[in-house]
């Protein structure tokens, strides 16, 4: 499999900046074996049976761009410099790693101050990287940096406009409860509360599973050969009620449909041993055409970017030559794509 066999030509034009509002009014292609059909995400009752469940990734968004100045003193006095940071995880020892621009700009044991109330020492700097320390943890950290960050936005939003305070409640799903991801479970971002009452009215059923979803989710494939690409590693936990229900679904007829790619791979990652099992710990699962699903049998996703893991993702769910199709249609048609874009109902 080569990284060519993946790519498709895509408009800038279809890139989307702004979600729907309200969400659940996002266009939703079903792909249902080889019929596609073009509907709305509030139709999604109309196509989900009474015992489905919906497996929902319950991470939080931090809003993990900051902006601060680092000063110096040097020879000629006090010099300032812009530092923009975007926090990536936190470390095991208490501080955080943390993409920095200009790197060149910040020495170990300088200070970057971001807000009167939140500032951070630079320990280390590695590989493009650094380990910040901040001077507040806990529910004082969280607040500060409700405050003084922005949420990190995808590349190719930020490409066009920056974040603003808007994303803040658009770049959050309506059931986020665990802090510490720094991308959005996006498909997960077209559910509010009329749909969620509909679908449970439907008798189709809810779970929650934890993935937070770290920035390298948008880092590129740089391999011709798929099968030799390294993916990034993202902590995730499948619970025991979680995996209890999940396998409850599937001993009674009912489809697991995860929603996101984010909840896909970690319920796939609980079942290696073959079934559903509870699950913590770091995952880096890499799925592309081949793989054998032992969990998901549907999936609920936007549209994802030419020549990434995600399209070898999807590609594995319905066939190469389906999403070919799948994918033609959603750009002739006019789909949006990417985070705040339309959404697919995969139903291979």
């Amino acid at each position: 499999m080569q990284l060519s066999d993946f790519d498709f030509d895509l408009p800038d034009t279809l890139i989307a900046t702004r979600p729907a509002k309200p969400r659940s009014y996002a266009r939703l292609l079903v792909a249902d074996g080889d019929a596609i059909t073009d509907a709305i995400v509030r139709d999604l009752p109309d196509w989900l049976r009474a015992g489905d469940l919906l497996v929902l990734n319950d991470t939080k968004v931090i809003p993990a761009r900051l902006s601060g100045l680092r000063r110096r003193m040097g020879d000629t006095g006090m010099t300032e410099a812009r530092i923009e940071v975007t926090l990536l995880e936190p470390r095991a020892d208490g501080a955080w790693s943390a993409l920095v621009k200009p790197l060149k700009k910040v020495r170990d044991g300088e200070e970057i101050r971001f807000s009167d109330a939140l500032s951070a020492t630079v320990e280390s700097r590695a590989d493009g990287q650094a380990a910040l320390r901040f001077n507040l943890a806990g529910d004082d950290f969280d607040a500060a940096l409700a405050e003084a960050g922005a949420m990190p936005l995808p590349p190719y939003i930020a490409a066009k406009r920056p974040a603003d305070a808007q994303d803040k409640e658009d770049y959050q799903t309506v059931w986020a409860r665990n802090s510490g991801a720094v991308a959005a479970p996006t498909a997960s971002l077209h559910f509010d509360a009329p749909l969620l009452e509909a679908l449970a009215a439907k008798g189709v059923g809810f779970v929650h599973v934890t993935l937070h979803v770290g920035a390298g989710t948008f880092l590129p494939v740089k391999v011709d050969d798929v099968t030799q690409h390294k993916m990034h590693a993202e902590w995730g936990q499948v619970t025991e009620d979680a995996a209890k229900r999940i396998a409850e679904a599937k001993a009674n007829g009912g489809r697991v449909i995860p929603v996101g790619t984010t909840a896909l791979r970690l319920i796939e990652s609980a079942a290696a041993g073959g079934q559903i099992a509870p699950w913590e710990g770091e995952t880096d699962i890499f799925i592309y055409p081949g793989y054998q699903f032992r969990v998901a049998d549907a999936l609920m996703t936007n549209f994802h970017l030419p020549k990434s893991t995600l399209m070898m993702l999807v590609s594995a769910l319905m066939g190469k030559d389906r999403i070919t199709r799948i994918y033609g249609h959603a750009v002739d048609n006019g789909y949006r794509f990417f985070s705040y874009g339309d959404a697919s109902l995969l139903l291979p």
